[in-house]
């Protein structure tokens, strides 16, 4: 999701939670809605504006002072919407337990994945896969039988928190060490597929964004890349080498836009540490945690041609779709990303599907859309996502260890596309 509209929100949250105001980058917006005519939909295109959604004959964008003022200058018509978005209600974000309350720091990340290879040393072991800029260590945690050997098993990575503003990304892949960690000597089912998987979960790649995000502006998205024009950040999930900076549609050569993707694929030191554990390892399928809007999203995301394999990947995200939703009754979409949500070029899901041949999905966690509290989710909320999202993660493993798994000349390897280019 994007900057403006997140801006907007955090401005109607803080109004409804009482919290204290923090003013965004682009100074107040307001959320208004144009016509759906043809000379509305160009005058958007040529302006960096914030879709919400399109709704009875009227496109609802995010917009600034002078986004309004180019607007009347193209002779667009608009009516200002802000007042009939209702805030979340008192009560559905608690701030218990420090500033970011029941959600992890860096530091408190650290200390409970230090406890859990502690009491858990015969599967767990807490690797250091590289450092940030502002050197924190970015930890990956591998999960196995005979965890302190690399053994000829199918692997799976789960990652959690590209973007910073997203908190509730880090708390997913974190529960599922700790409950494969504990479930292990109890649960004949975890086991197995503990002890014929190696399971690598990262649930924090940025660090910096997400200290950034808690300590001083929530809404936060990208790393903190000191950039060449005084700006700051590069988005993670923008930097990944295949199709790096296809197009500006997919991603954003400009510094200071949300979705900077650098000044080169993997230039940033968290990507370069995926990329290593990654290419090191024997990994055939791989998730990407983000929120939000309830969806299971596969490639292509740079462009909407088919990829060759859609059949598995749209059978096994629906299946995980479904026993997501026997959980909490809650839906989430499934689709090529490129086609449901928006268009993307250098994101991990394209990588390591284009690299590797694997299933690869980004997982868009609740809410569903910004009226039910975008990046904020309630912190008794936390165990319920976790809870469904759980069956899709084993079921992943499982498909890895009895499905897909098998001699190395048979299991997937990388793609060619003719539409590929070398960046």
């Amino acid at each position: 999701m994007k900057k403006r509209q997140a801006i907007l929100w955090g401005l109607l949250l803080g109004i409804g939670l009482g919290l204290p105001l923090v003013s965004g980058p682009d100074g107040p917006v307001e959320i208004i809605s144009v016509p759906a005519t043809v000379d509305a939909r160009r005058a958007l295109r040529g302006m960096d504006l914030d879709l919400l959604m399109e709704r009875d004959g009227r496109i609802f964008v995010v917009a600034g002072p002078d986004d309004l003022l180019r607007l009347s200058a193209r002779r667009i018509t608009f009516l200002i919407e802000t007042g009939s978005f209702t805030a979340a209600q008192p009560g559905e974000l608690r701030l218990a337990g420090g500033i970011n309350g029941a959600y992890h720091s860096y530091k408190e990340l650290e200390g409970d994945l230090e406890s859990l290879e502690s009491a858990h040393p015969s599967i767990v072991g807490l690797h250091t896969i590289g450092t940030s800029l502002e050197d924190r260590h970015i930890y990956a945690v591998k999960i196995s039988d005979n965890v302190d050997r690399d053994e000829e098993e199918p692997g799976v990575l789960f990652l959690g928190c590209h973007h910073a503003r997203e908190w509730i990304s880090v708390e997913v892949p974190l529960l599922l060490a700790r409950r494969l960690a504990e479930g292990y000597e109890g649960d004949p089912a975890i086991r197995e597929l503990v002890d014929r998987s190696e399971i690598w979960i990262v649930p924090l790649l940025n660090p910096d964004g997400l200290e950034y995000s808690i300590n001083v502006y929530r809404y936060w998205r990208k790393n903190r890349r000191a950039n060449a024009d005084g700006t700051f950040g590069v988005d993670l999930n923008r930097n990944y080498g295949y199709m790096w900076g296809r197009d500006n549609q997919g991603s954003s050569a400009w510094p200071d836009a949300e979705d900077y993707r650098g000044v080169s694929a993997f230039s940033e030191p968290e990507t370069r540490a995926v990329r290593d554990l990654f290419l090191g390892g024997n990994f055939l399928a791989a998730v990407s945690y983000h929120s939000y809007s309830q969806s299971i999203l596969y490639p292509w995301g740079f462009t909407d041609i088919p990829t060759g394999k859609d059949e598995l990947l749209r059978g096994l995200g629906l299946e995980m779709a479904g026993l997501i939703e026997t959980v909490n009754g809650r839906s989430y979409a499934c689709g090529p990303a490129a086609s449901s949500l928006y268009v993307t070029n250098g994101d991990l899901a394209d990588w390591t599907f284009g690299v590797s041949g694997i299933p690869s999905y980004t997982i868009e966690l609740p809410p569903v859309d910004i009226q039910h509290g975008g990046f904020f989710n309630a912190e008794d909320e936390i165990e319920g996502v976790f809870r469904e999202n759980l069956p899709a993660m084993l079921r992943l493993v499982e498909f890895v260890v009895r499905d897909f798994a098998g001699p190395p000349t048979t299991r997937p390897g990388p793609l060619t596309n003719p539409d590929q280019k070398d960046k």
